[in-house]
């Protein structure tokens, strides 16, 4: 197997105009295909009115590719781009519940929280919540250490992910603004630098 075909995780990053109806339209590419989403957040972006898609796949980077390309035919689609784990830096956000009584009773639970960066974000007579940031396996590695204590609740959130040398979506709108539309010679000198302008 050649190193193009390995699979691995792939974050793909897609601006959007609207949201509504769109996600199930996104969903419905990746189930044709049977590939599996491992996370999807959405979120306001840095540009006021555009949204941002982030999902998280484990596939092999043509398939990675063909995919960015059939998101972009949606209308309300800007541009989808795709990176690795090493291009992004990313987080997820992690509630673990617990018996107050048990961490009342047991020292060793609460030096085990904050030596995993852990915060109690509420605390009651019957149960605490605690709250921690970090990659997939950092959460989950909490989860193991508090499962025998009679974990009563864990959830985990989808991974928002920021592209490390990506200069941001707004500088491509900036980029559309200065170019004067109208113009025949500035627009074919656009296209031929379209591949350049849309490149994070």
């Amino acid at each position: 197997m050649s190193h193009e075909e390995e699979k691995k995780e792939f974050n793909i990053t897609v601006y959007t105009e609207n949201q509504i109806g769109l996600l199930n339209r996104i969903a419905i590419i990746f189930t044709r295909r049977k590939i599996n989403i491992d996370s999807l957040n959405t979120s306001p972006s840095e540009v006021s009115s555009v949204h941002r898609f982030n999902i998280v796949i484990t596939e092999t980077e043509d398939v990675v590719r063909k995919l960015c390309r059939q998101i972009e035919k949606q209308v309300e689609v800007l541009k989808a781009y795709y990176h690795t784990n090493d291009d992004v830096i990313w987080q997820e956000l992690a509630l673990y519940k617990l018996s107050t009584d048990v961490i009342a009773e047991k020292v060793s639970v609460e030096r085990l929280l904050r030596e995993n960066g852990a915060r109690a974000v509420v605390i009651r007579k019957d149960y605490t919540v605690f709250e921690t940031t970090g990659h997939r396996e950092e959460t989950d590695n909490l989860l193991n250490i508090l499962q025998p204590y009679g974990l009563i609740e864990f959830v985990r959130s989808a991974r928002v992910a920021i592209i490390k040398d990506s200069k941001g979506f707004n500088a491509k709108l900036r980029e559309f603004e200065r170019l004067e539309p109208g113009e025949e010679v500035v627009e074919n000198e656009y296209l031929n630098d379209a591949d350049k302008v849309f490149t994070m």
